[in-house]
């Protein structure tokens, strides 16, 4: 079953929308909306704790172009969540719990083909809205099941988001349009990522289980839920696989290893899955045909790093992984450890480790040649040089930045106007 890696689902869509868009002659913000404007990539960055996206170049210097505010509706969500006792107990414990005291406003963002929207799941509000980029108001609202929502996927055609519910272990995949509901399907225990395939057939899952309870000793493992990987037909939402890290971790005598699939990146011939999991330093190679872990890489500790779990930020040790488009190099986050590294494929030889304040997930630039991390504890993002695993250039966004995506704007954006 073919798998994507996530940069070319961006490229698709941007394919698409570049092919129908306008002359470069045409003026952003004057076309007919039935008439598709000249598109810029761009790179949208979730300020969480904010509420805010900023959005910067895709490569280059990454300077920033506009900022975008999430929560336009803030005062009509909350009075919704104050009078509602259990939405109130809910907000509160994603304040006090995942949020590590403060609200989470955008876990997750894709703009639309046309370049016109943002499509953003909201974890405080257990919503997902668009945005329009132009006047920064709301398009649509889809609340999803339970009281929570997180991370997002995007077809490759640009048409569907898939957005995990946490609470209800339910995954939503919506017209991205419309915000219609064109399906749904169940999970394991709190489902997190989402992957399409690059042919848009399936739908990747990975639970993660409760990342919240202070049992974080190996033993105790087992109480943190049924974390597993499910895969559905994108068509009918139909389960077509279930793969438990477990069985393939106890295999390799690896028993006291959490199963619980976090950030996770695919081979370019979609072959391999490179996947992090909760409290390990480094990650592991899983071979899809032979369905069992064929390597480990373990990453340097950092030694201000407490060895208490429960201080690791909602079980994370390292959280963010992105490949090269020639799927030479993989980067990744050592959240908790303060940096980051360039990984050869090849050898799982790293190579510098470049500091960076609790960096919390990795992306691939537009050109292909930079790996970009959120600093979630320095409020900037970062680019990684994937030829020399040096640091090129920081960019300074808002409060807690975490997911980091590839995107379009009309060109000529550089924020929504007045009013």
């Amino acid at each position: 079953m073919p798998v994507p890696r996530p940069r070319h689902l961006c490229s698709v869509a941007a394919a698409l929308a570049l092919t129908f868009a306008a002359p470069a002659t045409a003026t952003a913000g004057t076309a007919s909306p039935d008439v598709p404007a000249a598109l810029r990539e761009v790179m949208f960055v979730g300020n969480n704790w904010d509420g805010t996206a900023d959005v910067i170049a895709s490569t280059g210097d990454f300077a920033r172009i506009g900022r975008i505010g999430v929560v336009p509706d803030k005062a009509q969500r909350m009075a919704e969540i104050n009078a509602d006792p259990i939405r109130w107990i809910y907000f509160q414990a994603i304040r006090n719990g995942v949020g590590e005291g403060h609200d989470q406003f955008v876990d997750d963002m894709y703009s639309t083909p046309d370049g016109r929207s943002v499509v953003v799941s909201r974890p405080s509000f257990a919503d997902v809205v668009s945005i329009d980029l132009a006047t920064g108001r709301l398009n649509w609202r889809f609340p999803v099941s339970g009281y929570r929502a997180d991370h997002m996927a995007v077809s490759p055609d640009g048409t569907r988001v898939a957005v995990s519910a946490s609470t209800s272990n339910t995954v939503h995949v919506l017209d991205i349009g419309t915000g219609r509901q064109v399906g749904s399907f169940g999970t394991g225990d709190k489902p997190h990522e989402n992957i399409f395939t690059r042919d848009g057939k399936y739908i990747w899952n990975m639970s993660i289980g409760d990342v919240n309870t202070a049992l974080d000793a190996p033993w105790l493992d087992w109480t943190k839920g049924n974390r597993r990987i499910t895969v559905v037909d994108a068509t009918t939402f139909r389960q077509v696989k279930v793969i438990d890290m477990r069985d393939r971790l106890d295999a390799i005598g690896l028993g006291d290893y959490s199963d619980a699939v976090r950030p996770a990146v695919f081979s370019p011939d979609e072959s391999t899955l490179y996947f992090q999991v909760s409290f390990f330093n480094g990650f592991f190679e899983y071979d899809l045909a032979t369905d069992r872990i064929t390597r480990t890489k373990t990453l340097p500790k950092n030694p201000a790093t407490s060895e208490d779990r429960t201080t690791w930020v909602n079980d994370s040790r390292h959280h963010g992984l992105s490949m090269s488009p020639d799927g030479a190099r993989i980067c990744v986050a050592g959240t908790m450890d303060d940096y980051a590294t360039v990984v050869d494929r090849t050898t799982l030889k790293e190579g510098p480790l470049v500091g960076a304040a609790k960096p919390y997930w990795a992306t691939v630039s537009g050109d292909g040649t930079h790996c970009v991390i959120s600093e979630s504890g320095a409020d900037q993002v970062t680019a990684i040089d994937f030829a020399t695993g040096e640091k090129s250039v920081s960019v300074p966004v808002g409060d807690h930045p975490q997911r980091v995506r590839l995107g379009h704007v009309t060109a000529g954006w550089t924020g929504p106007s007045a009013g």
